[in-house]
């Protein structure tokens, strides 16, 4: 097949989430056979050396600012939302880079990955079926961090993207989401929308413990990694070092957290002490999930299927996890994860694995057994292969 790749981002760096979709679907589609070219908001200036080999032809460009007034006149003239040229719409030039690759070459499908920054060219690539991949329910997202606090603006906000998310889908065949609860919201909001959810996958070969690891992880060390830019990641890590340890410690003295990822925020970086560690962006966060007593997320709001975790289950780091973090991933409470949905029960299922290698030995092999039955890049690729198949059939 001949496919138009449109993407709200570059498919790297891939400590950014939502890059790895789009870099292991096109790694995987390659490789399969299928001939990919790839439109995406960006700096045009970034070194496209590590994903260029997979696309026949890329371009990158700059994202146009959507103003306030635009968002609203979509909203109260629905003769706009779906702009037919690339003068009514936010970005004229991806319209027109759409426009010149369609008329250039033969797709067989167009795929756009994003929501309210690509959902607007439905008719830009037309006639070419379509499908969109939006990863997730912002609406479930901003609904959850309402119900976390009474912030005003974050509610007008969850209005607007309420009614966005009713409409924005429905030019295109399919919709694909990462995780059930985000199909469930977008079904709440609209039930005649074809949804699908395909689940991200892993790097099995990347994310495994090389040969001759030693069996014992370092007591009393726990682990939680992430993107520190996304602020519901920051909200959680405090938390585990500010509530979540002390309470571990009192019966476990010499716990230690370590908090790994891109750039943590200044009241992350204010928590380095004696049992603290922040890191920031390490090249590597196979050696971390390879020695922690366990992986530790402890997110209370959120949207889609959380990276993180598949990475430590992949790994076979055992997982301790709040029921948002495992949102889209089949894990069991006691057999691939320690599920616990408050900061008691959390210190409890780390005082409680620590004490027992048995259960770390259990959750590490079914947890990675998990993986391999359900969440590879592979797996994904074939899903949306079949996806490609049935729009165009």
């Amino acid at each position: 097949m001949r496919i138009l790749l449109i993407s709200r981002c570059t498919p790297y760096p891939l400590y950014f989430g939502d890059r790895l979709i789009v870099y292991h679907l096109a790694r995987h589609l390659a490789a399969r056979g299928h001939q990919l070219d790839l439109l995406a908001f960006g700096d045009p200036a970034q070194d496209h050396a590590p994903f260029a080999g997979y696309f026949q032809h890329v371009e990158v460009i700059p994202e146009t600012p959507r103003g306030v007034r635009s968002l609203a006149a979509r909203l109260l003239l629905p003769g706009q939302r779906f702009p037919g040229s690339d003068a009514a719409c936010w970005s004229p030039p991806m319209w027109k880079a759409i426009r010149r690759r369609c008329l250039k070459e033969r797709y067989d499908v167009a795929h756009l990955f994003g929501g309210i920054h690509v959902y607007e060219f439905a008719q830009a690539v037309t006639p070419l079926p379509a499908l969109i991949t939006p990863y997730e329910s912002y609406t479930l997202f901003l609904r959850r961090v309402v119900a976390s606090s009474a912030h005003i603006p974050t509610w007008f906000r969850l209005q607007i993207t309420r009614e966005f998310e009713r409409f924005m889908f429905t030019p295109y065949r399919k919709t694909v989401v990462v995780a059930d609860r985000d199909r469930d919201e977008l079904l709440r909001l609209n039930p005649r929308l074809p949804v699908e959810v395909i689940a991200n996958g892993i790097d099995l070969d990347y994310f495994a413990q090389p040969e001759g690891t030693p069996a014992e992880r370092k007591p009393a060390t726990f682990l939680f990694t992430g993107n520190f830019e996304y602020a519901p990641n920051v909200e959680a890590a405090v938390r585990l070092a500010t509530r979540i340890l002390p309470r571990v410690r009192e019966t476990l003295p010499d716990a230690r957290l370590l908090l790994v990822g891109n750039k943590p925020p200044p009241e992350m970086c204010a928590l380095n002490g004696e049992f603290v560690t922040v890191t920031g962006r390490v090249p590597d966060i196979r050696p971390y999930l390879s020695e922690a007593t366990a992986f530790v997320s402890a997110l209370r709001i959120g949207a889609g299927i959380k990276n993180k975790v598949l990475e430590a289950l992949a790994m076979g780091c055992p997982v301790i996890a709040t029921p948002l973090s495992l949102d889209g991933i089949a894990a069991r409470d006691g057999h691939e994860a320690l599920i616990a949905a408050d900061d008691d029960a959390i210190a409890a299922a780390m005082l409680r694995l620590h004490a027992d290698p048995d259960l770390r030995a259990s959750l590490s092999a079914n947890g990675r057994r998990l993986i391999e039955a359900h969440y590879s890049w592979g797996e994904a690729a074939r899903r949306y292969e079949q996806l490609y198949m049935e729009i165009t059939g």
